[in-house]
């Protein structure tokens, strides 16, 4: 995107030709996604392939009938210039413009088309859209999905595909779900072979914490430097939940150093999360990131040696004559090596990597995008929710309090800021003003971070918003043929009502909606909310097991279709030391398919799972329950821990 803008756009020459013979509108895709998915879906049908930056060319009434990604600002490598695509496209118009209308009609009509099914993905895999939902399908298609997914794994590498090579949490999440589920070995042993290969690459942020967007080689050491909040929230994660199941020092470090980037680097002054960091710093694409060795033995003088072993410190560098830092050796391999012990290597490297993150710090820093989305800041107010709890049930109160103040700053700003009169939310907040309606991912994943709020604080105000967040998208997103546009019935009229099925970046919204869905199911036993979340899945269940990687979140809801779902409902103060043992047994490891609700008046609570709960002989008291159904209640923090592991099957 910013070659294109610099060869193309901000060429005079370019730009004047643009100027005089079109109408340019230069859109934000962040701030319109369903700008991006309608004509991103039409780029697709005309080329074969998408991606950004994005080019297309519209008719005065928005029909599109030419585009494309990048083009060069000369004729390379078998392309046409950019200036030679404004010459073709202007004298087409001029020459044989009713050729062109029914173009950009037939094009329409053909997205349109596969916008109303949503099936455009399904319809490409030569396979129909499936009419069941029942467990023997989910349970084979989460079974083949596994099997796909470690098939295609990079061995040597870890993650899918070559370059540029992007991290896959959601489908680092379905092997977690599946090892967890099944027991499969394999399936942790992908997982962790990409976790762990991310977290020693270029891509890992060993300083300032966080993960650039993509890596530009296989080997994840060369990143485009990025940082989105995104792939943060979901990294911290996943990175949190395989430490949950493996108890794995690194993933702690790591979910720490991430959320910590959130925290230190993207809030802003009102306690949201901004956008992103930029790649570049003063126009020198990792300017703020990269070192000399020269530099770093200078900060480091007596302990350079052992972390440039650590860290692939090099004069020559490993890109472009300087180092992006990798961990290459562990702490025992460098204990060994210099004769010291392995917590002493430890010691040594977490202060020089503090006295380089000093060092770095008075360096010129990358802008910030500071708009804060909804959807964005549902991901990372679900990540620090998710880790509070875990830390809690591990006595680390301070940093769990931390996190947990952090997500609720977060959810305060971005409801004031964006959420109207009538609950429903507007896209973007910067400046102090609120720009864009919100779609379909906005209040889904916004839901989602309330949901994880919820279940750390058990403040009923975040569920009862998010139960009104899915009220609006079962409203006003619905599809009666099953599942969920991208906006709302009564949003600006595009040339098609986009409906987009596939993860990309994020979750796909509709994906996330069966997610929520399910685990309000589970929380208020409504019908209709699993009837919603089926109808959804049954659009992809024929074709997520084939393409695993496209349908990462589906298949996490998969796993919460299939269930079952335990169901806890605690009675008791949250005050009362005797409840929070209890709260720390339902929060110890990994528990994917699990809800919680808490309450020391339940039969007032606005979650249905505490009705007609009480307390036994005036000590707080835990129900296990499946479906509504409940296994008989028990106050000692041992019981419970049986209880959760015979729901479980252990």
């Amino acid at each position: 995107c910013h070659v294109m803008e610099r060869e193309s756009f901000e060429d005079e020459a370019t730009a004047a030709q643009l100027n005089r013979d079109f109408v340019p509108i230069k859109v934000d895709r962040e701030e319109r996604p369903d700008l991006d998915a309608v004509y991103m879906d039409a780029v697709q049908a005309m080329t074969g392939q998408g991606g950004w930056p994005m080019s297309v060319f519209l008719t005065p009434d928005g029909k599109p009938f030419y585009g494309g990604t990048y083009f060069p600002d000369e004729r390379r490598h078998g392309m046409p210039s950019f200036r030679d695509v404004l010459d073709a496209v202007q004298r087409s118009w001029r020459e044989k413009r009713a050729d062109v209308e029914a173009a950009g009609d037939r094009l329409v009509a053909a997205i349109d088309t596969s916008a109303r099914t949503g099936t455009s993905s399904v319809r490409r895999a030569g396979e129909g859209p499936a009419t069941t939902s029942s467990a023997d399908s989910l349970g084979w298609s989460l079974e083949a999905a596994a099997g796909e997914l470690e098939r295609g794994f990079d061995t040597a590498n870890g993650g899918w595909g070559r370059a540029p090579k992007f991290p896959q949490s959601m489908v680092t999440e379905v092997l977690l779900r599946h090892h967890h589920r099944s027991g499969d070995p394999r399936s942790l042993a992908v997982a962790r072979r990409s976790l762990d290969r991310m977290a020693a690459g270029g891509i890992h942020d060993h300083l300032g914490g966080g993960f650039a967007r993509y890596a530009t080689d296989p080997a994840w050491l060369v990143p485009h430097f990025e940082k989105m909040l995104y792939d943060n929230a979901q990294l911290a994660r996943v990175y949190l939940h395989a430490w949950q199941l493996t108890d794995e020092p690194l993933y702690r470090d790591v979910t720490y150093a991430t959320l910590d980037y959130l925290r230190f680097n993207l809030t802003t002054p009102d306690g949201a999360f901004a956008a992103s960091e930029d790649a570049d710093t003063d126009g020198v694409e990792g300017a703020t990131y990269v070192w000399r060795a020269a530099e770093i033995s200078e900060v480091l003088a007596e302990d350079t040696p052992l972390f440039a072993a650590a860290y692939g410190v090099t004069d020559e560098g490993n890109w472009e004559g300087v180092t992006i830092l990798q961990r290459l050796r562990t702490d025992s391999e460098l204990a060994e090596r210099f004769g010291l012990r392995p917590d002493e290597v430890a010691n040594i490297l977490t202060e020089g990597r503090q006295r380089l993150l000093d060092r770095r710090r008075s360096r010129p820093q990358p802008a910030r995008d500071a708009k804060a989305l909804a959807a964005w800041n549902g991901l990372a107010i679900a990540a620090l929710s998710e880790a509070a709890r875990t830390l809690d049930a591990q006595g680390e109160h301070v940093r769990a309090a931390i996190y947990r103040q952090a997500a609720e700053g977060a959810a305060r700003s971005v409801l004031s800021g964006l959420q109207g009169a009538s609950g429903r939310l507007k896209r973007s907040w910067k400046d102090d003003r609120a720009t864009g309606d919100g779609v379909l991912e906005d209040h889904t994943h916004l839901a989602d971070g309330l949901l994880a709020l919820y279940e750390a604080t058990f403040e009923e105000r975040w569920f009862v918003t998010a139960r009104d967040l899915m009220e609006i998208v079962l409203d006003h997103f619905a599809d009666p043929s099953g599942g969920f546009f991208d906006t709302a019935d009564d949003a600006e009229r595009l040339v098609t009502r986009p409906k987009g099925l596939q993860d990309n970046a994020l979750p796909s919204g509709n994906a996330m909606a069966a997610t929520v869905l399910l685990r309000l199911h589970a929380l208020t036993g409504e019908g209709r909310y699993r009837a919603a979340a089926e109808g959804a899945l049954s659009l992809v269940t024929p074709v997520a097991h084939r393409y695993p990687t496209a349908f990462g979140q589906w298949l996490i809801a998969t796993d919460l279709a299939l269930g079952p779902l335990d169901e806890v409902a605690i009675v008791g103060s949250l005050d009362d030391g005797r409840t929070g043992a209890l709260r720390a047994v339902v929060d110890e490891g990994y528990r994917p398919r699990q809800v919680v609700a808490l309450s020391a008046s339940p039969d007032g609570s606005a979650v249905p799972l505490l009705h007609g709960r009480v307390s036994r002989h005036d000590q707080p008291t835990a129900y296990v329950c499946r479906g509504f159904s409940c296994r008989l209640p028990v106050s000692d923090p041992d019981a419970l821990r049986a209880e959760l592991m015979v729901a479980a099957g252990a």
